[in-house]
């Protein structure tokens, strides 16, 4: 197992685990940290070198001057982080895999650096939450702003109240691990963070990502209906398949890691891509 322990990788907890030629980056999403990933990490460490790692706003980051609200107020930064992280432990040509907020900020780094990607797997992902003129993004304008106001008012009965709306709820032992998660985070980063991700509009990149993609999409989530994965595969300019897993919620590595593997192996495994190395 390589750790390395200095620069920004110490800073974002990050770790290599696993064997392989190739190397899959798994990046969190919102209110998250590297442990959401613990139930396929052992699977795909048996092929790959699996790279995890917290974003600065987790609350499992021990430095909380890492994150700073101006500076993180667009995904760019969140990319120019992850590329220094690409290139801290020498990764070129890897496999990224983002959940959630992840996902635009995989694409971002990939119009970037494009040389660091060799596929972009999405799950649950989204260019814009808000609803728009001939674009169905899941929220109404006043829908957000009621999020925004619970968080400021009451942040711990908010995150109580959300994750059994993101997770299925007949998974109560993930329900419960993703409220602590969120709840870990500090109040004064999660309503910041909060806008920064209900805000955003990255629509107009979509046509400048030329790496393949697969965007893994659950049937039922209040956070990123299929419509925007179906927008998702017209805009995005690389080679772009869409799967879908048959689940409530917006965590598929959670609630049902069996079928996102089976996802997964299909698309990494089973592709040319990997046949040829």
């Amino acid at each position: 197992m390589l750790v390395i322990e200095k620069g920004l990788s110490a800073a974002m907890n990050a770790r290599m685990i696993g064997f392989g030629n190739e190397a899959i980056v798994l990046a969190h999403g919102f209110g998250g940290d590297q442990s959401l990933w613990d139930k396929i990490t052992p699977h795909l460490a048996r092929s790959y070198r699996v790279l995890v790692f917290d974003w600065n706003f987790s609350g499992a980051v021990k430095d909380p001057s890492l994150y700073d609200s101006t500076k993180y107020s667009s995904y760019d930064a969140f990319a120019d982080d992850l590329i220094a992280l690409l290139d801290e432990f020498k990764l070129r040509a890897s496999i990224f895999v983002g959940h959630s907020m992840s996902g635009m900020i995989g694409c971002i780094a990939s119009i970037k650096r494009p040389e660091l990607f060799k596929r972009l797997i999405f799950i649950a992902a989204s260019p814009r939450y808000l609803n728009a003129n001939n674009y169905e993004g899941g929220f109404e304008g006043s829908e957000i702003e009621q999020i925004f106001a619970n968080i400021e008012s009451d942040f711990d009965k908010w995150a109580s109240n959300f994750a059994p709306l993101a997770v299925d709820v007949n998974d109560p032992l993930s329900v419960e691990k993703v409220e602590k998660c969120i709840r870990r985070m500090r109040p004064e980063v999660a309503l910041p963070l909060a806008k920064t991700v209900f805000c955003c509009d990255h629509r107009d990149i979509l046509d400048k990502v030329t790496t393949p993609c697969t965007i893994v999409q659950p049937t039922n989530d209040i956070v990123a209906p299929i419509s925007v994965a179906e927008y998702m595969q017209k805009k995005i300019k690389g080679k772009t398949t869409v799967e879908i897993i048959d689940m409530d919620g917006h965590f598929p590595q959670l609630t049902a890691h069996l079928q996102l593997l089976s996802v997964l192996d299909s698309v990494l495994v089973l592709s040319p891509d990997h046949q040829e190395k």
